[in-house]
């Protein structure tokens, strides 16, 4: 029985090891790419990290004339109705619910969007550790020339917040690539 609980607590301590450094080394670094201007912004939904005010300042300092920000929240979420409403004359900011609820739904709609207003590039705005995946499945849906970039901002997580989210970008990952690309 000390064998085995022994060995069980090496291959989890193992295990927690691999995602930790491995997850570092995947979606740790910096993942964004050097901001140009582009036909669009696209911010990606997540946190309510100032992602979308990010992707609205990116747009007033001229990187884009269009926001297409991503809105999977409910219908009683507090920040998205003043986002959507903060176009104007310089700028236009459209809240898009993607299908499905996921990054895939949010390549899906940028490449309908796209296509239907001749976009060739877009800066997309999300976390820094989901730049990698993201940058992976807008490779495989969208098509046209994708600037990633992270929302500026530091995140005070411990280690087992760390754990989850490279865990959880690591199965996300596994899923674009068994999915392989978008029809639709």
């Amino acid at each position: 029985m000390r064998r085995l609980t022994g060995a069980l607590i090496a291959i989890l301590v193992a295990a927690l090891l691999v995602i930790g450094v491995g997850g570092y080394v995947a979606f740790g670094g910096d993942n964004q790419d050097a901001l140009r201007r582009a036909d669009a912004i696209v911010v990606l939904g997540g946190d309510h990290d100032g992602r979308e005010q990010y992707g609205i300042d990116l747009a007033r300092a001229g990187y884009a004339r269009h926001v297409l920000i991503s809105d999977p929240y409910t219908s009683d979420d507090p920040v998205m109705p003043g986002v959507c409403g903060q176009g104007d004359a310089e700028i236009t900011v459209e809240c898009v619910p993607p299908v499905p609820a996921t990054t895939r739904g949010e390549a899906l709609f940028t490449k309908r969007i796209a296509e239907e207003r001749g976009w060739r590039s877009v800066i997309v705005v999300s976390w820094g550790y989901h730049l990698p995946r993201a940058r992976y499945i807008f490779s495989k849906c969208y098509g046209g020339t994708t600037i990633m970039r992270a929302v500026p901002r530091t995140y005070r997580y411990n280690i087992s917040d760390w754990e989850l989210t490279y865990l959880y970008q690591t199965v996300g990952f596994a899923k674009a690539v068994v999915q392989g690309g978008c029809a639709g």
